[in-house]
């Protein structure tokens, strides 16, 4: 909008009182916008006419005021007029009783209400012109719809008021905002169609082409499901603390959970690969590019597809193995199954034979030293035996003081016959020498066998010696019987608790050759797709966002 300066104001110049009647408009009086002729509505009626079929009534007259006061009232006055022209009345003390009473006093002193309502507003308002008016305006006559001999002055038109600095400092201010909202309203346009394109590029396009690939390209994959358990052969009470877990599926976790990694190896995977082409299989032309391997694969990659074809799980609470094989063929797919099953069966038999093998082991080798070292012991006393060609020291102990205890009866005999020869006054001693030699022989013969008994000669050791030899040798036998004798039964119990430690797979489902594909999940997949790339879009938009506004403060 261009400012116009605002005019100079003149000193106001005295403005003459109008007068009512054609004189008003003659040359020399003030200009009113209208030229020197006198408008022609204007002009005053005279005041001797009066309406048809009525009195003539003198203006100004008591009888004449109603009806100049409903003339008054249709000319149409604006309530801001009839206002004024009640100030005006009290202003030159004119008793008017209404505001249509006060202009018609006025007009009945030659005043008009209107000009002086003008005048006043001149007066008042700020920036008037010189003149009396405002800058660039004019009067104009109105003519009263319905007047009958009623005169309208001229009144004023007020011309367009410039705005003041400070409206128009408020009204750049608004057009500074809205130019700003409008910046920002096409900022946040741009921004939503960049935010749109990105969302398309990084988002819908991979959902799309990963729904196209899921609904039409992707290779149908049937899957066969089996479940089976490990059981383990064991009496129905037993006895301690791991009867608590016995009949349990705790009590085969741990053969579960190494069947199920044995099943997930690498070592399955080349078995099954050997045996039931797995790498031929995936390599076939039908399977789409994105599941098929190349025929000279790695066997990491041939692994990796390994894991995702052949899924193992394992329920400890309910103890049961469940696994789903995948193939691009049915019967295939059974025929997978049925492969690892066998699998599974002779790791579990290998797993518990060789439990069997290390309890019976050994028991079976405590109880054949145990044999062979009573064997020996036995030899020894035999040996024994016949380097004293004694069969028992208790037996040769029991001849040697038996013959001792007869010698010793003789002897006593023997003494006491001497003993009572002597007694006589004349003893006869032809028989007393006889029987002193015989006590000495028995003496002597009692002396040998008592050291025989305790005293090594020059034939051999003493009874003693070889007594204790030969007790120690036979103490030695019993001690490896009884040895013997509890190996023998530490190998019995070793043999009942390794057929107890027997395990079993039992197969609960069997593999069943499915008639529809399970795989791929299209919509699954896609969802999948669409609310991974949603996640790092938000997540890369975040972070740029994140270091902007580090970089920016």
């Amino acid at each position: 909008m261009t400012e116009v300066p605002p005019r100079p104001a003149a000193a106001p110049a005295p403005r003459p009182q109008p007068v009512i009647g054609d004189d008003a408009f003659q040359p020399g009086a003030e200009e009113d916008g209208f030229g020197a002729g006198p408008f022609p509505t204007a002009a005053r009626a005279p005041q001797n006419a009066a309406p048809t079929g009525t009195a003539m009534v003198p203006p100004g007259s008591p009888e004449a005021a109603p009806m100049e006061i409903d003339a008054i009232r249709r000319e149409g006055l604006t309530g801001r007029q009839l206002r004024m022209a009640r100030r005006l009345a009290q202003k030159h003390e004119l008793p008017a009783t209404s505001d249509f009473d006060a202009v018609r006093l006025l007009r009945a002193r030659g005043i008009d209400p209107f000009q002086s309502n003008a005048v006043l507003d001149l007066v008042t308002s700020a920036g008037g012109g010189g003149d009396g008016l405002p800058p660039g305006g004019s009067r104009a006559l109105t003519v009263t719809p319905g007047g009958q001999g009623g005169m309208q002055l001229p009144q004023t038109i007020k011309a367009a008021q410039l705005p003041s600095p400070e409206l128009r400092a408020e009204q750049a201010h608004i057009a500074e905002v809205g130019r700003i909202q409008r910046d920002i309203a096409r900022r946040r346009r741009r921004r939503s169609a960049l935010l749109m394109a990105r969302l398309f590029i990084f988002v819908i396009l991979p959902t799309i082409l990963a729904g196209i690939y899921y609904y039409t390209i992707a290779t149908p994959l049937y899957s066969a499901k089996t479940a089976f358990v490990i059981q383990q052969a064991e009496p129905a009470a037993a006895a301690g603390m791991t009867s608590l877990l016995r009949g349990t599926p705790m009590a085969s976790s741990q053969d579960s959970i190494a069947v199920q990694g044995y099943l997930q190896s690498q070592v399955a995977m080349t078995r099954l690969e050997a045996d039931n082409g797995y790498r031929a299989h995936f390599s076939a032309p039908e399977i789409d590019p994105i599941q098929r391997i190349a025929p000279d694969a790695s066997e990491g990659d041939v692994y990796r597809l390994y894991r995702k074809t052949v899924k193992i799980s394992y329920d400890p609470t309910e103890g049961v193995i469940q696994m789903e094989t995948m193939a691009a063929d049915p019967q295939k797919a059974v025929e997978f199954a049925e492969a690892l099953i066998g699998y599974a069966e002779e790791q579990v038999d290998q797993m518990t034979l060789r439990l069997r093998d290390d309890q019976m082991k050994g028991a079976q080798e405590a109880y054949d030293e145990a044999e062979a070292k009573l064997a020996d012991a036995n030899r020894r006393v035999v040996e024994l035996q016949e380097r004293f060609k004694t069969i028992s020291s208790e037996v040769e102990v029991s001849l040697i003081t038996g013959q001792i205890g007869q010698l010793e009866g003789q002897l006593t005999q023997d003494k006491l016959s001497l003993a009572q020869m002597e007694s006589n006054e004349s003893p006869n001693a032809a028989r007393m020498e006889p029987l002193k030699r015989r006590i000495a022989t028995l003496e002597e013969e009692i002396g040998k066998l008592r050291a025989k008994l305790t005293e090594d000669s020059a034939s051999g050791l003493s009874v003693a010696k070889i007594q204790s030899e030969l007790l120690m040798a036979q103490a030695d036998v019993q001690t490896r019987q009884m040895l013997l004798a509890s190996s023998l039964q530490a190998m019995e119990s070793s043999r009942v608790e390794a057929n107890r430690q027997t395990r079993y797979l039992a197969i609960s489902v069997a593999p069943v050759a499915p008639d529809e594909a399970s795989y791929p999940r299209a919509f699954e997949n896609t969802l999948v797709v669409l609310l991974i790339f949603t996640g790092v879009y938000l997540m890369i938009s975040m972070t740029v966002a994140i270091l902007r506004e580090q970089v920016t403060a």
